[in-house]
């Protein structure tokens, strides 16, 4: 068996293990970033549970790494996996991969393409947006001169950045927040763009089948049957 197929036997094991994964580490952040006692027995367990979730993609991007073959070349063929491993906001959308995945199983996907892409983007900008809200809340709401003093405050600035809008009431003040909104700028650009392209795309196959009896009608030469 090559490696390519040993890489592909690999990742549907561990799609669903790794989704749960993703969860895990969504939830033990936010439980750690929201709870009301700093400290305790809670806050470990969220932290281990993280550590844990850590693993799981450390171990999974080694072992993808090793059945590949290729070496140093994987890193660079697989920039996304590694940017994941390494940025941890951007774990949870693994959970797209698995609902991609679980539609597969049960053979051919009941929604459009276009409708998968604007799908996809919107679990993306959800997922993203979450993880992103937490992360700025998480530095922002107790440095001196910051705006953003509750998650409420974290969410409603976490949808503006996404959609591009950014009206500038609230905004983070600390070195990672801004990082952070960088990141959520970039990403927003990005699926806006591909949910608007996606869309437009399906405009345009829509009125394209509608022009077809146009063409194909009377008119375009042939006589009326019979003559």
């Amino acid at each position: 068996m090559d490696d390519d197929s040993r890489t592909k036997r690999w990742e549907r094991r561990t799609e669903i293990p790794l989704g749960v994964a993703s969860l895990l580490f969504l939830a033990a952040y936010a439980v750690r970033v929201l709870a009301l006692d700093p400290s305790g027995v809670g806050q470990v367990l969220c932290l281990a549970a993280l550590l844990a979730a850590w693993a799981v993609f450390a171990l999974d991007y080694a072992v993808r790494w090793r059945l590949s073959g290729d070496g140093t070349r994987f890193v660079r063929t697989h920039w996304l996996d590694t940017v994941v491993l390494l940025l941890p906001l951007l774990r949870p959308l693994r959970v797209v991969r698995v609902y991609e995945a679980v539609l597969h199983r049960r053979g051919r996907p009941r929604l459009a393409l276009h409708a998968r892409v604007i799908v996809y983007a919107g679990l993306s900008v959800a997922l993203l947006g979450f993880a992103g809200a937490l992360a700025v809340y998480q530095q922002e709401h107790a440095a001196p001169g910051a705006t953003i003093r509750t998650f409420g405050d974290a969410v409603w600035w976490t949808c503006a950045t996404l959609a591009t809008v950014g009206y500038g009431d609230v905004s983070p003040v600390t070195p990672v927040g801004r990082l952070v909104a960088v990141g959520l700028m970039a990403c927003g650009l990005a699926l806006l763009g591909a949910v608007t392209g996606s869309f437009s795309s399906w405009l345009l196959q829509v009125f394209s089948r509608e022009d077809e009896p146009a063409r194909d009608g009377p008119g375009d030469g042939e006589g009326p049957p019979g003559k």
